[in-house]
């Protein structure tokens, strides 16, 4: 309905003909151009190639969800200073003491207070590090996980052609996108979450709560950390859950605003692959010097078998360096005749035999070998090549 609404809206600022004729029974037909309703990605169809993913990949357009990264962050944070609580609580009292117990005795001076400014950064340091550690980690583990290790400037430029100030795109785009629509849904649900977290934690540990005013000030801050705590880190479980199918929506995503048309699948193809014209040509070319070195051969021929007519086949045979005997050149209709051509001219022998012709055509490349399955039957061959008297280039 949205699409609908935003097309009537570019139907009417773009000032469409829109013809209503008046029937004889008072009845109104309405005429416009069905085209205004088409979406603007009409005719991406097509799955986006590997080499138009790893272009998009290089750019820094990955599929990822943030929540993943967040909420292991927040994990790690927080298992950090659980770990750690008695240790950075020590440090922290410590340096509380010392404050306010040496307070009174010193002398305040610029140097005394940048040599105590200077101490105090390096104990917050010492507490704050292995928090920015573990959250470091864990960010790097939960973009590492969705998308590789890929680092790009891309994202970084600008593209002013980009820029373009379409009033019904920008808000099309700000508020009735899926993504918009999605990352809505996200921070509706992460506030229900966390309320619903906490409700049932501070339900379950009410009776801790109403009893703090009567605990120390160290026990019933303990408690009331450990309560927060809980709240934290199962609102961050939950939000991690939530993350696997936000991640699937993303990567949904990103391959639709990846589709390409089919004139952009064949430009890439040429551009991969080259002109099919030009590979075609280029194939062509190929067979022409095959061809040319293969009639080159013919006339080092023992004897060539043929079809009598559609089929020719040259076989030869050096009994010193080759293990059989070897297919030199062969051909069909007009390249056979031309084998024979040149057969004749050199007074190469040839001998009909229909099976054997087809059979060494059909199984044969040109510089095989003669396999064993048709021994007995090229023996044959050669056996009339040898009582013609033609022995000096038989066996």
């Amino acid at each position: 309905m949205l699409n609908l609404f935003f097309k009537i809206l570019r139907f009417y600022f773009h000032g469409m003909n829109f013809l209503k004729e008046v029937h004889s029974d008072g009845l109104a037909d309405f005429r416009f151009d069905i085209q205004l309703f088409a979406a603007e990605d009409e005719g991406r169809t097509e799955e986006p190639t590997e080499k138009k993913i790893r272009e998009a990949r290089e750019k820094g357009q990955v599929a990822k969800t943030l929540e993943l990264p967040q909420s292991i962050v927040v994990i790690f944070g927080f298992l950090v200073i659980f770990f750690l609580g008695s240790w950075i609580y020590h440090n922290i009292v410590t340096m509380t003491r010392h404050y306010i117990g040496s307070f009174s005795k010193g002398s305040v001076t610029e140097k005394n207070i940048i040599i105590e400014f200077a101490n105090m950064t390096i104990v917050f340091a010492k507490i704050l590090l292995p928090i920015f550690a573990a959250a470091m980690v864990a960010a790097i583990i939960g973009n590492v996980a969705q998308v590789g290790f890929q680092v790009s400037a891309h994202p970084l430029k600008v593209d002013w052609n980009k820029l373009k100030f379409d009033p019904a795109t920008i808000m099309k785009k700000t508020f009735f996108s899926k993504q918009i629509a999605m990352n809505l849904f996200k921070s509706l649900f992460k506030v229900a979450t966390i309320g619903v977290v906490a409700y049932l934690i501070i339900k379950s540990d009410y009776d801790i709560i109403l009893k703090s005013p009567d605990l120390s000030v160290g026990m019933a801050f303990r408690s009331i950390a450990i309560i927060g705590f809980k709240i934290i880190l199962w609102t961050s479980v939950v939000l991690l859950v939530l993350s696997i199918p936000d991640y699937i929506f993303q990567k949904r995503e990103f391959i639709e605003s990846l589709k390409m048309t089919k004139e952009e699948l064949k430009e890439e193809l040429k551009e991969t692959t080259g002109d099919p014209y030009i590979r075609a040509r280029l194939k062509e070319m190929q067979r022409e010097i095959a061809m040319r070195n293969m009639i080159t051969e013919v006339p080092k021929a023992d004897v060539v078998i043929t079809n009598p007519t559609h089929f020719a086949v040259a076989l030869q045979y050096d009994n010193l360096v080759m293990e059989a005997p070897k297919l030199i050149a062969k051909g069909v209709d007009s390249l056979a005749l031309r084998i024979r051509e040149i057969a004749r001219e050199n007074g190469i022998m040839m001998i009909e035999n229909r099976p054997l012709a087809q059979e060494i055509y059909h199984s044969l490349d040109v510089g095989d070998m003669i396999p064993e399955n048709l021994f007995y039957a090229v023996s044959l061959v050669y056996a009339e090549v040898y009582k013609a008297g033609n022995f000096q280039k038989a066996i």
